[in-house]
Protein backbone atom coordinates (compact mmCIF):
# COMPACT_ATOMS: atom_id res chain seq x y z
CA UNK A 1 0.00 0.00 0.00
CA UNK A 2 1.36 3.39 -0.97
CA UNK A 3 0.79 6.76 0.60
CA UNK A 4 -0.48 9.86 -1.15
CA UNK A 5 2.36 11.86 0.37
CA UNK A 6 5.36 9.57 -0.05
CA UNK A 7 6.31 6.11 -1.25
CA UNK A 8 6.56 3.22 1.19
CA UNK A 9 10.23 2.99 2.28
CA UNK A 10 12.20 0.06 0.99
CA UNK A 11 14.58 -2.21 2.95
CA UNK A 12 17.46 0.27 2.89
CA UNK A 13 15.24 3.18 3.89
CA UNK A 14 13.71 1.18 6.75
CA UNK A 15 17.18 0.23 7.99
CA UNK A 16 18.26 3.88 7.80
CA UNK A 17 15.14 4.98 9.67
CA UNK A 18 15.83 2.42 12.40
CA UNK A 19 19.38 3.74 12.77
CA UNK A 20 18.12 7.34 12.98
CA UNK A 21 15.46 6.33 15.50
CA UNK A 22 18.04 4.52 17.63
CA UNK A 23 20.39 7.53 17.55
CA UNK A 24 17.55 9.89 18.47
CA UNK A 25 16.54 7.62 21.38
CA UNK A 26 20.11 7.44 22.66
CA UNK A 27 20.40 11.23 22.37
CA UNK A 28 17.18 11.82 24.31
CA UNK A 29 18.18 9.35 27.04
CA UNK A 30 21.62 10.96 27.26
CA UNK A 31 20.05 14.43 27.57
CA UNK A 32 17.70 13.28 30.33
CA UNK A 33 20.58 11.60 32.10
CA UNK A 34 22.71 14.75 31.90
CA UNK A 35 19.90 16.91 33.28
CA UNK A 36 19.32 14.41 36.09
CA UNK A 37 23.02 14.36 36.88
CA UNK A 38 23.18 18.15 37.05
CA UNK A 39 20.19 18.17 39.39
CA UNK A 40 21.93 15.61 41.62
CA UNK A 41 25.29 17.40 41.47
CA UNK A 42 23.74 20.73 42.50
CA UNK A 43 21.78 19.18 45.37
CA UNK A 44 18.30 19.50 43.92
CA UNK A 45 17.34 16.04 45.24
CA UNK A 46 18.38 16.75 48.82
CA UNK A 47 15.65 16.23 51.39
CA UNK A 48 15.88 19.83 52.57
CA UNK A 49 14.63 21.17 49.24
CA UNK A 50 11.65 18.79 49.26
CA UNK A 51 10.75 19.07 52.92
CA UNK A 52 8.24 21.84 52.24
CA UNK A 53 5.86 19.23 50.83
CA UNK A 54 5.42 17.79 54.34
CA UNK A 55 3.99 20.99 55.88
CA UNK A 56 0.21 21.11 56.05
CA UNK A 57 -0.03 24.90 55.69
CA UNK A 58 2.02 24.85 52.49
CA UNK A 59 -0.05 21.95 51.18
CA UNK A 60 -3.24 23.91 51.82
CA UNK A 61 -1.77 26.95 50.05
CA UNK A 62 -0.90 24.77 47.07
CA UNK A 63 -4.41 23.31 46.99
CA UNK A 64 -5.91 26.80 47.19
CA UNK A 65 -3.73 27.90 44.28
CA UNK A 66 -4.88 24.85 42.31
CA UNK A 67 -8.48 25.79 43.06
CA UNK A 68 -7.87 29.34 41.83
CA UNK A 69 -6.35 28.02 38.61
CA UNK A 70 -9.27 25.67 38.01
CA UNK A 71 -11.81 28.40 38.81
CA UNK A 72 -10.32 30.76 36.25
CA UNK A 73 -10.07 27.95 33.71
CA UNK A 74 -13.64 26.67 34.09
CA UNK A 75 -15.26 30.12 33.92
CA UNK A 76 -13.06 31.27 31.02
CA UNK A 77 -13.52 27.99 29.11
CA UNK A 78 -17.32 28.15 29.33
CA UNK A 79 -17.41 31.80 28.31
CA UNK A 80 -14.90 31.22 25.50
CA UNK A 81 -16.98 28.35 24.08
CA UNK A 82 -20.12 30.49 24.13
CA UNK A 83 -18.23 33.45 22.66
CA UNK A 84 -16.73 31.29 19.92
CA UNK A 85 -20.05 29.67 19.01
CA UNK A 86 -21.95 32.97 18.83
CA UNK A 87 -19.32 34.75 16.78
CA UNK A 88 -18.88 31.77 14.48
CA UNK A 89 -22.61 31.86 13.73
CA UNK A 90 -22.41 35.63 13.23
CA UNK A 91 -19.50 35.24 10.82
CA UNK A 92 -21.49 32.69 8.82
CA UNK A 93 -24.51 34.97 8.63
CA UNK A 94 -25.70 36.25 5.25
CA UNK A 95 -26.36 39.69 6.75
CA UNK A 96 -23.33 41.93 6.22
CA UNK A 97 -24.18 44.17 9.17
CA UNK A 98 -23.81 41.12 11.44
CA UNK A 99 -20.97 39.38 9.61
CA UNK A 100 -18.65 42.39 9.28
CA UNK A 101 -18.57 43.49 12.97
CA UNK A 102 -18.13 39.84 14.03
CA UNK A 103 -15.17 39.52 11.66
CA UNK A 104 -13.60 42.73 12.99
CA UNK A 105 -14.01 41.73 16.66
CA UNK A 106 -12.63 38.22 16.13
CA UNK A 107 -9.61 39.42 14.19
CA UNK A 108 -8.94 42.22 16.70
CA UNK A 109 -9.06 39.86 19.70
CA UNK A 110 -6.83 37.34 17.93
CA UNK A 111 -4.26 39.99 17.04
CA UNK A 112 -3.84 41.46 20.52
CA UNK A 113 -1.29 39.53 22.66
CA UNK A 114 -2.92 37.99 25.69
CA UNK A 115 -0.47 39.64 28.10
CA UNK A 116 -1.27 43.07 26.65
CA UNK A 117 -4.98 42.39 27.05
CA UNK A 118 -4.55 41.32 30.68
CA UNK A 119 -2.46 44.40 31.48
CA UNK A 120 -4.95 46.71 29.75
CA UNK A 121 -7.99 45.35 31.61
CA UNK A 122 -6.25 45.35 34.99
CA UNK A 123 -4.18 48.54 34.86
CA UNK A 124 -5.63 50.78 32.13
CA UNK A 125 -9.36 50.00 32.26
CA UNK A 126 -9.80 51.34 35.84
CA UNK A 127 -8.69 54.76 34.61
CA UNK A 128 -11.78 54.80 32.39
CA UNK A 129 -14.06 53.84 35.27
CA UNK A 130 -14.15 50.09 34.48
CA UNK A 131 -12.73 48.08 37.39
CA UNK A 132 -12.85 44.33 36.89
CA UNK A 133 -10.56 43.12 39.63
CA UNK A 134 -7.85 40.48 39.41
CA UNK A 135 -10.05 37.47 38.70
CA UNK A 136 -12.26 38.99 36.03
CA UNK A 137 -9.39 40.82 34.33
CA UNK A 138 -7.78 37.42 33.77
CA UNK A 139 -11.01 35.62 32.87
CA UNK A 140 -12.24 38.27 30.42
CA UNK A 141 -8.83 38.36 28.71
CA UNK A 142 -8.76 34.57 28.39
CA UNK A 143 -12.32 34.59 27.09
CA UNK A 144 -11.72 37.20 24.41
CA UNK A 145 -8.48 35.72 23.14
CA UNK A 146 -9.35 32.02 23.21
CA UNK A 147 -12.98 32.67 22.26
CA UNK A 148 -11.87 34.42 19.08
CA UNK A 149 -9.67 31.43 18.20
CA UNK A 150 -12.54 29.03 18.91
CA UNK A 151 -14.80 31.16 16.72
CA UNK A 152 -12.49 30.47 13.79
CA UNK A 153 -12.37 26.79 14.73
CA UNK A 154 -16.17 26.52 14.74
CA UNK A 155 -16.48 28.49 11.51
CA UNK A 156 -13.89 26.34 9.75
CA UNK A 157 -15.62 23.20 11.02
CA UNK A 158 -19.00 24.30 9.66
CA UNK A 159 -17.49 25.28 6.31
CA UNK A 160 -15.73 21.92 6.08
CA UNK A 161 -19.02 20.00 6.16
CA UNK A 162 -19.75 18.80 2.60
CA UNK A 163 -22.14 20.95 0.61
CA UNK A 164 -24.47 18.01 0.12
CA UNK A 165 -25.39 18.01 3.81
CA UNK A 166 -26.56 21.60 3.58
CA UNK A 167 -28.40 21.11 0.29
CA UNK A 168 -30.20 18.00 1.58
CA UNK A 169 -31.39 19.88 4.66
CA UNK A 170 -32.63 22.83 2.56
CA UNK A 171 -34.43 20.37 0.28
CA UNK A 172 -36.36 19.13 3.30
CA UNK A 173 -37.62 22.67 3.96
CA UNK A 174 -35.41 23.57 6.90
CA UNK A 175 -34.50 27.20 7.49
CA UNK A 176 -30.89 28.40 7.67
CA UNK A 177 -30.90 28.50 11.46
CA UNK A 178 -32.27 24.97 11.66
CA UNK A 179 -29.72 23.73 9.15
CA UNK A 180 -26.86 25.26 11.12
CA UNK A 181 -28.13 24.06 14.49
CA UNK A 182 -29.36 20.55 13.57
CA UNK A 183 -27.07 19.52 10.72
CA UNK A 184 -23.88 21.54 10.46
CA UNK A 185 -22.85 22.33 14.04
CA UNK A 186 -23.09 18.76 15.43
CA UNK A 187 -20.85 17.45 12.66
CA UNK A 188 -18.50 20.43 12.90
CA UNK A 189 -18.09 20.05 16.67
CA UNK A 190 -17.27 16.37 16.31
CA UNK A 191 -14.79 17.02 13.51
CA UNK A 192 -13.18 19.92 15.39
CA UNK A 193 -13.16 18.24 18.84
CA UNK A 194 -9.37 17.62 18.87
CA UNK A 195 -8.73 21.27 17.95
CA UNK A 196 -11.22 22.50 20.55
CA UNK A 197 -9.56 20.39 23.25
CA UNK A 198 -6.12 21.65 22.18
CA UNK A 199 -7.29 25.25 22.53
CA UNK A 200 -8.79 24.52 25.95
CA UNK A 201 -5.44 23.07 27.00
CA UNK A 202 -3.82 26.31 25.84
CA UNK A 203 -6.38 28.25 27.88
CA UNK A 204 -5.58 26.16 30.95
CA UNK A 205 -1.87 26.89 30.62
CA UNK A 206 -2.54 30.58 29.93
CA UNK A 207 -4.09 30.94 33.39
CA UNK A 208 -0.46 31.01 34.60
CA UNK A 209 -0.24 34.55 33.24
CA UNK A 210 -2.43 35.61 36.13
CA UNK A 211 0.64 35.83 38.36
CA UNK A 212 1.58 39.01 36.46
CA UNK A 213 -1.38 40.77 38.07
CA UNK A 214 -0.96 39.00 41.45
CA UNK A 215 -3.69 36.43 40.86
CA UNK A 216 -2.83 33.69 43.35
CA UNK A 217 -2.81 30.68 41.03
CA UNK A 218 -0.25 27.88 40.74
CA UNK A 219 2.60 29.86 39.23
CA UNK A 220 2.16 32.66 41.77
CA UNK A 221 2.30 30.09 44.57
CA UNK A 222 5.33 28.41 42.97
CA UNK A 223 7.14 31.74 42.94
CA UNK A 224 6.46 32.11 46.65
CA UNK A 225 7.43 28.54 47.57
CA UNK A 226 10.58 28.67 45.46
CA UNK A 227 11.83 31.64 47.44
CA UNK A 228 11.55 30.11 50.93
CA UNK A 229 15.03 30.44 52.44
CA UNK A 230 14.36 27.94 55.25
CA UNK A 231 14.10 25.19 52.63
CA UNK A 232 17.13 26.28 50.63
CA UNK A 233 15.08 28.22 48.05
CA UNK A 234 13.67 25.11 46.31
CA UNK A 235 13.05 26.73 42.93
CA UNK A 236 13.66 23.62 40.81
CA UNK A 237 11.75 21.17 43.08
CA UNK A 238 8.82 23.59 43.16
CA UNK A 239 8.93 23.97 39.38
CA UNK A 240 8.94 20.17 38.98
CA UNK A 241 5.91 19.79 41.25
CA UNK A 242 3.95 22.58 39.56
CA UNK A 243 4.91 21.23 36.13
CA UNK A 244 3.65 17.78 37.13
CA UNK A 245 0.35 19.33 38.25
CA UNK A 246 -0.10 21.12 34.91
CA UNK A 247 0.77 17.95 32.97
CA UNK A 248 -1.78 16.00 35.02
CA UNK A 249 -4.50 18.60 34.41
CA UNK A 250 -3.86 18.76 30.66
CA UNK A 251 -3.75 14.97 30.38
CA UNK A 252 -7.00 14.67 32.34
CA UNK A 253 -8.67 17.21 30.05
CA UNK A 254 -7.57 15.35 26.92
CA UNK A 255 -8.65 12.02 28.42
CA UNK A 256 -12.07 13.45 29.30
CA UNK A 257 -12.57 14.65 25.73
CA UNK A 258 -11.59 11.24 24.37
CA UNK A 259 -13.99 9.54 26.79
CA UNK A 260 -16.87 11.78 25.74
CA UNK A 261 -16.18 11.08 22.07
CA UNK A 262 -16.07 7.31 22.61
CA UNK A 263 -19.22 7.42 24.72
CA UNK A 264 -21.12 9.38 22.08
CA UNK A 265 -20.13 6.84 19.45
CA UNK A 266 -21.24 3.91 21.60
CA UNK A 267 -24.57 5.56 22.43
CA UNK A 268 -25.27 6.24 18.77
CA UNK A 269 -25.91 9.93 19.32
CA UNK A 270 -22.91 11.05 17.33
CA UNK A 271 -23.43 11.71 13.66
CA UNK A 272 -21.33 9.80 11.15
CA UNK A 273 -18.40 11.52 9.54
CA UNK A 274 -19.49 14.14 6.97
CA UNK A 275 -17.99 12.35 4.00
CA UNK A 276 -19.85 9.06 4.55
CA UNK A 277 -23.43 9.90 3.59
CA UNK A 278 -26.06 12.63 3.52
CA UNK A 279 -28.49 13.35 6.29
CA UNK A 280 -31.81 11.69 5.59
CA UNK A 281 -35.28 12.87 6.50
CA UNK A 282 -35.73 10.08 9.03
CA UNK A 283 -32.56 11.11 10.88
CA UNK A 284 -33.61 14.75 11.00
CA UNK A 285 -36.98 13.69 12.38
CA UNK A 286 -35.27 11.83 15.24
Amino acid sequence: MTSALYDVPGPRARARNRVFGLLATVGIVALIGFVGYRFWATGQFESTKWEWLLYKDLQLQLIAALGATLSAFVVAALLALVFGLLFAIARLSQRWWLRTPAFAIVEFCRAIPLVVMIFFLFYAAPQTGLTLGVFWSLVVSLTLYNGSVLAEVFRAGVVSVPRGQREAAYALGLRKGQVTRAVLLPQAVRAMLPTIVSQLVVLLKDTALGFLITYQELLYEARYLGGLAEFGRPIIPTALVIGAVYITLCTALSSLAGHLERRSRRSGRALPTPDVRLVTAAELAT
